[in-house]
């Protein structure tokens, strides 16, 4: 069988669809017919069946999807021994991560890769839901993804590597009546205007064990995802929000933190197993670690 047609139907499988796995692959939906095609063939069986205008993957298709990731795996694994023979990793990562995550760990990241010969970083800029990061580890080599300070688990099959916990704190406008606490309580908070972000986003998870702390539902008067834009909106006293401490606190406003729920975000790394065996991914893992533990502990009080 061909590695290749084994990768195509994998893509297949994890994007739902032909049309969606040629976007991934940078190949023609035809051409991915083409290749479904000659793996049954190889196989002996079929891979894919026709239900409505789209397709599934049948019994041994799947089974076949399966196995393809522990192909991928030992492929990269030969790999990397002839890559141990060389002085140090080179090559290609690419790198995704959300914004606000973007702005605290990517411009230090890039610098450390700079120090390395041979090793490029190319960055994405993908904020998007929580269901919706682990989907983009087939197109990306890194995915900085974030998650509630909570038992939420990413699921199986993905490479996680845990980078630093961030604390989100009451962002108030200047002058704001609160603004003098160190510590504030979500009954503090139980009458004031809120700027949130939209539902689904691991902040919202925070603004709902608020809610459920205070018994009652918070007055939301703008939901916005961009923590720059919901910053400008506190500071110019048009509500107040929760924003992650070490990204805020730039534009005048004040932070403080909230007491009597887990009000933080947890942000990690996931990789495909194929990937992380990848000695120049590694090698970006480890700086994006680094980078990370400059963030990471007590010593970091808000602005």
């Amino acid at each position: 069988m061909d590695t290749r047609h084994l990768s195509t139907l994998r893509a297949v499988r994890d994007h739902g669809g032909v049309t969606a796995a040629a976007a991934v692959l940078h190949l023609t939906p035809s051409a991915v017919s083409q290749q479904l095609r000659a793996l049954a063939r190889d196989a002996g069986v079929d891979v894919v069946e026709r239900v409505g205008r789209g397709i599934r993957l049948t019994g041994p298709g799947r089974a076949l999807a399966d196995a393809a990731l522990d192909v991928a795996v030992a492929l990269e694994r030969a790999e990397a021994a002839v890559d141990a023979f060389r002085s140090a990793p080179q090559g290609t990562v690419r790198v995704a991560a959300f914004q606000s995550g973007a702005e605290l760990l990517l411009p230090g990241l890039l610098t450390r890769v700079q120090a390395m010969s041979g090793v490029r970083v190319e960055l994405g800029d993908e904020d998007v839901a929580q269901e919706d990061f682990p989907a983009l580890t087939t197109e990306f080599d890194v995915v900085v993804a974030h998650r509630p300070d909570s038992a939420y688990e990413w699921p199986a099959g993905l490479e996680v590597v845990p980078l630093l916990r961030e604390p989100l704190d009451v962002a108030l406008p200047p002058g704001h009546s609160l603004a003098d606490r160190d510590v504030l309580t979500p009954q503090d908070l139980a009458d004031q205007p809120w700027i949130a972000v939209r539902e689904g986003f691991p902040v919202a998870g925070v603004l709902d064990a608020v809610t459920a702390a205070v018994g009652a539902p918070l007055r939301i008067v703008q939901r916005f995802n961009d923590f720059g834009v919901v910053e400008a909106l506190v500071a110019a006293g048009h509500g107040i929000s929760l924003l992650p401490r070490h990204t805020a606190g730039l534009r005048g406003v004040r932070l403080v933190p909230l007491a009597g729920v887990r009000a933080g975000r947890r942000i990690d790394a996931l990789v495909r197993p194929d990937r992380a065996e990848r000695r120049v991914v590694g090698r970006v893992l480890q700086a994006l670690r680094t980078e990370a533990a400059r963030f990471d502990g007590p010593a970091h009080q808000p602005r």
